[in-house]
């Protein structure tokens, strides 16, 4: 960037600032806090003054924690459900919506889809039990039908499937967005061309849509993998005594129930930020394996 360009922008880098501060302040700055993984940290007399234990805390992970590894498993089962299931959810919407002839149907079915989007994990657990609870609306129509009760939202081996319906109903219609944005972008040239060459409607999406969404489902992908292990704390946290830990118990509730509310705070911080060396490996891995491919990733070589 030249000087001259700097200095007819630099009201526009103002601006920038106060997003700067916030990100230094609550993303940057509490990385310091990592240092409670090598300390037997006591908060009432603070990090200056707790004990160094040095690697102890992490034998909850090299020694193989009964609790842990349970929540290691349920992580990675979500993690698996969501990558086959969530993922494609706004890249199939987004396919539908993009094959709607009238723009006013497409934008009011598009409004009405991105409005779960805007409902805290409270609202929408709430409304899941209304709709599948034990007194929800379910319920009452099958008792009016003596067809007796299924409560969906207390059934432990019910409960992943409840939480990526949960994900597909919230979010899919905001996710939609950007393979919308993509997709608005192909050249309908290249659509015609297929038609004479005598494509129809799925072989043109096979050789015309899905090239041009492969660069943007890399790079979200790629984005996914360094939050992989992070599966919704607060939309689980929300459902958790319903369940029971058994089947509800993963990596952030697991520092939460262990740190916060047990006291072990060393431990909890311990698998945090193994959590997060795990999602830097994981983004830099897939970006090279992208870069392997030919694509740019999240960033170029």
């Amino acid at each position: 960037m030249s000087t001259r360009s700097a200095r007819r922008d630099r009201s526009l880098f103002w601006f920038t600032v106060p997003g700067i501060l916030v990100v230094l302040l609550f993303h940057y700055v509490p990385l310091l806090g990592n240092v409670i993984a090598f300390q037997d940290y006591q908060p009432f007399i603070g990090i200056w003054h707790s004990s160094w234990t040095g690697l102890d805390n992490f034998g909850v992970l090299v020694n193989g924690d009964a609790a842990f590894l349970h929540a290691l498993n349920n992580t990675l089962q979500l993690l698996l459900i969501q990558v086959v299931f969530v993922f494609p959810a706004p890249i199939l919407l987004a396919l539908a919506l993009n094959s709607l002839v009238s723009e006013r149907v497409k934008k009011a079915v598009q409004n009405i889809l991105y409005l779960p989007h805007f409902l805290s994990w409270v609202v929408v657990v709430a409304v899941f039990q209304q709709m599948l609870g034990n007194g929800g609306l379910l319920n009452v129509f099958l008792r009016a039908q003596e067809l007796g009760t299924w409560n969906i939202i207390g059934d432990p081996e019910l409960f992943k499937t409840l939480l990526t319906s949960q994900v597909i109903w919230k979010d899919t219609g905001w996710g939609t967005i950007l393979f919308l944005a993509a997709l608005s972008r192909v050249d309908n040239n290249l659509y015609e061309a297929a038609a004479v060459d005598g494509a129809g409607r799925w072989r043109q999406t096979w050789h015309v849509t899905l090239p041009a969404l492969r660069g943007l489902v890399v790079l979200l992908l790629i984005l996914r993998l360094g939050d992989a292990l992070s599966v919704g704390f607060e939309q689980i946290i929300l459902q958790q005594t319903g369940v029971g830990l058994e089947s509800s118990e993963v990596l952030d509730t697991y520092v939460y129930n262990n740190g916060l509310l047990a006291g072990q705070w060393g431990v909890s911080a311990a698998v945090g930020l193994v959590k997060g060396v795990v999602g830097v490996v994981l983004v830099l891995g897939a970006n090279r394996l992208a870069h392997f491919f030919g694509e740019e990733g999240i960033y170029r070589k």
